[in-house]
């Protein structure tokens, strides 16, 4: 439709954010999970917290909002799945049991094409996503946040209300921990509770020596929670089978349910879960 005038772009929009509160109000649970920087693991956590939900039997949805990243669909194996529409709106991708899914990736016109957009038009694509997806009545919804303190991860922040947290992602690097500072700051001047800070990558363990290397150094996450008054949730080691189960499609926690690192973050997440659900489902 043409728009002919700046009130009827106001008109639409304010329809468009009047359907993203009725969406989001058929949702039990918001979750964000959030980084400083990329390459700290924050897509891995946000695909094995959504998967673990979905294995404690809450319906769960997982929504990939890094644009220029959405490895969500890969993670899953499902990165070759197409998504239906329907009168009440798209269909997400229906990943496991329990488990949907929506990212960007699904939409693109071939593998690898890149998403080369300034900021209105990637703010705009995230809420139409929240305005034109069909979840129906979840119990939880994870969302992939880009890393920084940009546009497109305030537009989620500001957009779905209420957020019942959000979980930071970090490494032992210092680096990372004054990046995700900002964050957390952002976080906090929204009004917006923080569920914790994991910190990933948080030494390694020789297989062959089993003596173990802090490879990124050991205690920033930790060190950081403390000294901004947010909780810590705990920290998952380096494991080289990670990396590997992410490229072929499989969550850690189904491929290794009783590694070191599987067995933390399930730790992990039960503390989450108990500050989003309070102990009810």
């Amino acid at each position: 439709m043409k728009i002919n005038s700046e009130e009827e772009q106001k008109k639409l929009l304010m329809q468009q954010e009047i359907t993203i509160v009725k969406r989001m109000s058929d949702i039990g649970h918001k979750i964000a999970v959030m980084s400083g920087k990329g390459g700290v693991g924050k897509s891995t956590i946000s695909v094995n917290l959504a998967v673990a939900f979905a294995l404690k039997n809450y319906q769960t949805g997982i929504m990939d909002v890094d644009l220029h990243g959405p490895d969500v669909p890969h993670m899953l194996g499902i990165e070759n799945a197409i998504l239906q529409s329907s009168p009440h709106g798209i269909i997400p991708v229906k990943a496991r049991e329990n488990l949907e899914v929506l990212s960007i990736e699904f939409m693109l016109p071939t593998k690898g094409a890149p998403i080369i957009w300034r900021g209105p038009k990637k703010t705009g694509a995230i809420k139409q996503f929240l305005s034109d997806v069909s979840w129906g009545n979840l119990d939880v919804l994870v969302v992939d946040n880009p890393p920084g303190t940009g546009d497109e991860p305030l537009t989620i922040l500001q957009s779905i209300s209420p957020l019942d947290g959000v979980v930071m992602v970090t490494t032992p690097q210092a680096v990372a921990g004054e990046d995700v500072r900002k964050c957390v700051n952002m976080v906090k001047g929204l009004n917006i509770p923080i569920l914790g800070i994991i910190e990933n990558m948080s030494g390694f363990t020789c297989p062959h020596c089993h003596e173990e290397i802090n490879i990124f150094g050991k205690g920033e996450g930790k060190q950081l929670a403390e000294e901004l008054e947010v909780p810590y949730l705990g920290s998952l080691p380096v494991e080289t089978g990670v990396g590997e189960n992410s490229d072929q499609g499989k969550p850690f926690i189904l491929e290794d349910p009783d590694s070191k690192i599987s067995k933390k973050f399930m730790k992990i997440v039960s503390k989450i879960e108990d500050k989003v659900f309070n102990g009810k489902k």
